[in-house]
């Protein structure tokens, strides 16, 4: 099976110049290719160059990586993987990011779980903290990232670790440029339309260099919540932690859970960490969390309705006046 990977990359050329290394250099079985969309400046353009030349030195095993390079406007992460997604050629496409670095069995592991998983249209795995020092890695490893410890059927899988067969690449159609985030949750929902199963299977690793400070940390998840609220909106019928509708009891116990769960479930979070310290130094962080991700919901939610609004009053306005009848 042909094997590709996309990377979409905006000014971050020392983290891309560490993922491509991983790939190039650590893998025990090389990808056939590597397409990199850069919607960023020049910098990365020539870590791209250097990664070329440190391709050519793994032909002597018979194992040539094709390297394109493909320049982009930057926009959103859905857009510039519209841009790379008819450049992948493999049986097998995969996604990483530019804040990434694989596992050395990465390749090897995708294509034995594809052949031996027909059924699952994705399949992607675990994705792991660099920086284990610092506790707000930590905790994105146990809510940004969470990871189970089996093999199983999943809702989703995220984009840094993710693996598409090409009959669902060619089905499914271009991810939509219209959310900033949550792009992955849409597309791999409508693999899923499509009659796919999604993977997971832990042994799929890459390392992830999470958000560094606690602002970045919190902003991530605010922005989260409102992609969340995004996609819930475009599919009703999805999973979704609040009711769209009041009419049912279920509703109701859903309306109150979704109210309470900021404050138990941060609990739940904190117990998984190996520390007390670090235990009870999460809850006020991941409290904190909760409530950003909830709120960049809310937020969301009114700004669509605000929109409704403002678009309602234009066509009311637009609208003729009758002219009453001569007597």
């Amino acid at each position: 099976m042909k094997f590709s990977v996309l990377i979409c990359t905006y000014n971050r050329p020392d983290l891309l110049a560490q993922c491509l290394e991983a790939l190039i250099c650590r893998t025990t079985e090389k990808p056939d290719e590597i397409v990199v969309v850069n919607g960023g400046d020049e910098r990365s353009d020539h870590v791209v160059e250097t990664a070329k030349g440190k391709a050519l030195s793994v032909k002597g095993a018979g194992q040539g990586i094709d390297i394109k390079l493909i320049k982009t406007v930057n926009k959103n992460l859905a857009a510039s993987r519209n841009v790379g997604l008819p450049h992948c050629t493999g049986d097998i496409v995969a996604m990483t990011d530019d804040d990434a670095e694989v596992f050395p069995n990465w390749v090897t592991q995708l294509k034995r779980l594809h052949a031996e998983h027909p059924e699952a249209g994705v399949i992607g795995g675990a994705v792991v903290g660099a920086n284990s020092d610092s506790f707000i890695s930590r905790l994105a490893d146990q809510v940004t990232f969470s990871s189970p410890a089996e093999a199983r059927y999943v809702r989703t899988l995220p984009g840094v670790n993710v693996s598409y067969k090409r009959a669902v690449v060619d089905g499914v159609g271009p991810q939509d440029e219209t959310l900033f985030r949550g792009e992955d949750v849409d597309y791999n929902w409508r693999v899923k339309r499509l009659g796919y199963e999604v993977y997971y299977d832990p042994s799929v690793r890459v390392l992830h260099h999470h958000r560094p400070t606690l602002r970045k940390f919190l902003n991530q998840h605010y922005m989260y919540g409102r992609a969340y609220y995004l996609v819930r909106s475009k599919w009703p019928e999805m999973y979704c932690v609040y009711p769209h509708q009041l009419r049912q009891p279920k509703a109701f116990l859903k309306a109150v859970n979704f109210v309470a769960a900021p404050f138990y479930e941060p609990l739940q979070y904190a117990w998984r960490l190996g520390r007390i310290v670090d235990r009870v130094a999460a809850y006020p962080v991941l409290l904190a969390n909760q409530l950003a991700w909830r709120g960049g919901m809310i937020r969301q939610m009114l700004a669509k309705s605000d929109k409704q609004s403002a678009r309602s009053q234009g066509q009311n306005a637009e609208s003729p006046v009758p002219l009453s009848r001569c007597p």
